[in-house]
């Protein structure tokens, strides 16, 4: 069983590398925590995790970039017509999903990281169908709910006592084929711890 901890796991560690390229976005989910925590040294609770609408979208850019499953399958339940086609109950249609999130024609810049992207604004008209790093439809994952919340813990904590700084370039990453994301050799990034005042 791959899902709960290889899928959060990749999720992490490429939105760590992501992160470490970016500092402005690692100092405004600093700057969210502390508007939010103050300076408690307290844990994230649950009731602070919807105000993490920073992070939250920094995480979900991050998983659009880099979704832990790549690509998922469906078996058709009917005869489908697609354009010119005929496409007979039972046949499998895979649908690519890290190439999907990086359509010109659903992204702008679809290379680029923009957190800002999952603005509600910037999300009107988007097809509900052009992000789904967690599936969609009745067969999507259980347990996304939970992996946001994981993913939101394990990114603020970290940032609250760590700035990121590169090792690995995205330019550097070799995707393999496997059942979830992986890069074929080690995701690294530095921790620095944060200069307590």
């Amino acid at each position: 069983m791959f899902e709960g901890h290889d899928t959060t796991a990749s999720g992490l560690a490429f939105c760590f590398m992501i992160l470490a390229h970016h500092m402005d976005a690692q100092e405004k989910i600093f700057a969210e925590m502390e508007e939010i925590l103050g300076d408690s040294k307290r844990n994230v609770t649950m009731e602070d995790l919807p105000k993490m609408k920073y992070l939250e979208r920094c995480i979900k850019e991050s998983l659009r970039l880099y979704p832990p499953v790549p690509f998922i399958s469906r078996s058709l339940n009917e005869d489908v017509r697609l354009s010119n086609y005929d496409i007979p109950a039972g046949t499998f249609c895979h649908i690519h999903i890290y190439d999907l999130h990086r359509h010109p024609a659903l992204y702008k810049d679809p290379e680029q990281f923009d957190p800002d992207r999952f603005l509600p604004e910037n999300s009107v008209g988007r097809h509900p169908y052009a992000y789904i790093p967690f599936s969609a439809g009745p067969r999507n994952c259980i347990g996304q709910k939970f992996a946001m919340m994981e993913m939101k813990v394990a990114v603020a904590e970290v940032l609250r006592e760590f700035t990121l700084e590169p090792v690995t370039h995205p330019d550097d990453i070799r995707i393999i084929a496997d059942v979830v994301l992986r890069n074929d050799g080690p995701i690294e990034v530095k921790f620095v711890e944060r200069q307590q005042f």
